[in-house]
Order: C-alpha cells, then sequence, then structure tokens
C-alpha cells in the first residue's frame, strides 16, 4: 500500500469522536504519526467533565493497527494548551508537519434568543481554536524554514460548514464561526506559502453527534458504506495533507458521500455605476429594487445554488 505519509507527523483536533477520529485513523493510514487531540467533554454542547477517554482510545486503535499515535487531552481554546499540543508534536516526532483543525461545539439557537454565553463559546472553540493551533504550527513552520534557508514542509486542513455557505437559521454562532474559518485559511494561506506550508478548508457533511438532529431523517443503508459516513470525509483530509496536494492552497472543498466540490471565491453577481458623482437614493431604488425582485426571497449565495445544498 502508498504511504504518502510515511515519515510526517500529524495533529488532528477534536478526533476523539465523528469527523476527528476518522479523519486521525486515515492519516494514520497513509503512514503519519498522529496526536490525537480531543477534551472528551460528553456534551456536544462543551458540557460535562473533560476525559482522557476518547482521545486515548482512538489513539490505542492506531497503535492496535501498527500505527504511531500519542493522545492529548487539552483544550485548544486555550492558548497555553494549544501551544503545549503542538509542542507535544515536535517532543514525540521530531517536528509537526500536518495540522487538522475538527474541535468544535454546538450550541443552537435562534438569533434573537441567543444569550452571550451561547455565542461566545461558539466562537472560542471553533473559531479561536482553530486560531490557537495554527499560530503556534505556523510559527514552528517560520522558525524551521529559518534555520533551513528555504521552504520546509507542512501542511494546515480547517474544518468550515455549509452553515456558512448556505446558511442556518438556528446556528448564528455556529455559522458565523465558520465563516470565520474561511477567512482565517485564507489569510494563513498568503502569509504561509512562502515557508512552503499550504491551508485549505472544508465544508464536510457527515453523520456524526454534532450532526445527529440534521440527519436525523436520512436512513442509513442496510448495505454499504452510509452516504453520510465520516469515511467519506477522511480520504480528502489525508490527499490535502499529502505531498500531492502542494499546489492546492487557499481553498474551500466541499466533501460528503463520494462527491467533492470546488468552490469559487464569491465572483460579481452584477454592477452597477452612478450616472452621476455619487448615487441617491432614488438611483438606488431603480437599480437594486428591480434586480433583487427578479431573485428568489431569501436565496444566499451562489453556492447553494450549484450544489443544491440543503443546511447542515
Amino acid at each position: 500500500m502508498s504511504l504518502p505519509l510515511q515519515g510526517l507527523s500529524a495533529i488532528v483536533t477534536g478526533a476523539g469522536r465523528g469527523l476527528g477520529r476518522a479523519e486521525a485513523r486515515e492519516l494514520a493510514r497513509l503512514g503519519a504519526a498522529v496526536v490525537v487531540n480531543d477534551y472528551g467533554q460528553p456534551g456536544r454542547d462543551g458540557t460535562g467533565e473533560a476525559s482522557a477517554g476518547p482521545a486515548e482510545q482512538v489513539a490505542a486503535e492506531i497503535r492496535e493497527r501498527g500505527g504511531r499515535a500519542v493522545a492529548h487531552t487539552g483544550d485548544v481554546a486555550d492558548r497555553r494548551q494549544a501551544e503545549e499540543l503542538v509542542g507535544l508534536a515536535v517532543a514525540e516526532f521530531g517536528a509537526l508537519d500536518v495540522l487538522v483543525n475538527n474541535a468544535g461545539i454546538l450550541r443552537d439557537r435562534m438569533v434573537f434568543s441567543m444569550t452571550e454565553d451561547e455565542w461566545d463559546s461558539v466562537i472560542r472553540v471553533h473559531l479561536k481554536g482553530h486560531f490557537n493551533t495554527t499560530r503556534f504550527a505556523a510559527a514552528h513552520w517560520r522558525e524551521r524554514s529559518k534555520a533551513a534557508g528555504g521552504p520546509v514542509y507542512g501542511r494546515i486542513v480547517n474544518t468550515s460548514s455549509e452553515a456558512f455557505l448556505a446558511g442556518s437559521a438556528g446556528q448564528p454562532n455556529y455559522a458565523a464561526a465558520k465563516g470565520g474559518i474561511v477567512g482565517l485559511t485564507t489569510s494563513t494561506a498568503l502569509a504561509l506559502a512562502k515557508y512552503g506550508v499550504t491551508a485549505n478548508a472544508i465544508c464536510p457533511r457527515a453523520r456524526t453527534r454534532m450532526t445527529e438532529d440534521v440527519f436525523a431523517g436520512f436512513g442509513r443503508p442496510d448495505e454499504g458504506l452510509d452516504p453520510l459516513a465520516p469515511e467519506h470525509v477522511a480520504p480528502l483530509v489525508g490527499y490535502l495533507a499529502s505531498p500531492a496536494a502542494a499546489r492546492i492552497n487557499g481553498q474551500l472543498l466541499v466533501v460528503h458521500g463520494g462527491m467533492i466540490a470546488a468552490m469559487e471565491r464569491p465572483r460579481v453577481q452584477a454592477k452597477f455605476d452612478s450616472k452621476q458623482e455619487t448615487f441617491t437614493y432614488d438611483e438606488l431604488d431603480a437599480v437594486l429594487t428591480p434586480h433583487y425582485a427578479r431573485r428568489p426571497p431569501g436565496e444566499t449565495f451562489a453556492a447553494a445554488e450549484v450544489l443544491g445544498l440543503k443546511r447542515a
């Protein structure tokens, strides 16, 4: 079997369950040594006592299959613990080569009912958690590049969501965090390219603890792999972590059930020029009102039209 990640090391956050677990196992299958990170709280809303169990179990599974893995049970949204996570990869495996950010929680509520804590906690885990690990991984690669006098090997795969692309009425915090992750990804991609590092984001659709309500009405097949299984997502993460993906940088890919869609950056839908020095209210009414009147109510980005996406 080809081992494109042989000799490389990786961190996968939120890897004790669901997508993260499938991704960690796939990276190990492809030859990477893996730091399995998971804070281990039982509630998908980030509640409950933290436990080493989920991370330790996945690390043990990888070792049982002949791979190399260690567990880390820290909170990636805590700056110090995120720094320790990157340090653990370097201490255990000599360097960090791949960072997969997957950790997240849900605290869903309509925007008119959401509490400050529900907003802050989701932004903290998703967006700040992605930033914290990225910050220390980026510093590691920059130092390695300076020492080497040229580019080094580095891959970042971040986890966004179709909730950002197509909207999700009861998830303003989650959708905002996932949109922020795309912005973080593209900024990081530009900043680290000269060091040999790529950064890409995925929007996965999978049946996990986080999405059990969303996909409750979608039955599992009697035979074969569930179209919503996390195992449909993991191969793309393994590929983006590999040398073969060296030319893919700053991209957003939707993935589920044997399908990958490479998304474009937002494009200009229409352009309007004022016939005088600046627009007046009447002129804006004359050009914008009829333009949007031709579009279906509530329509969002063109991505939703192209993919036929459901809220996820």
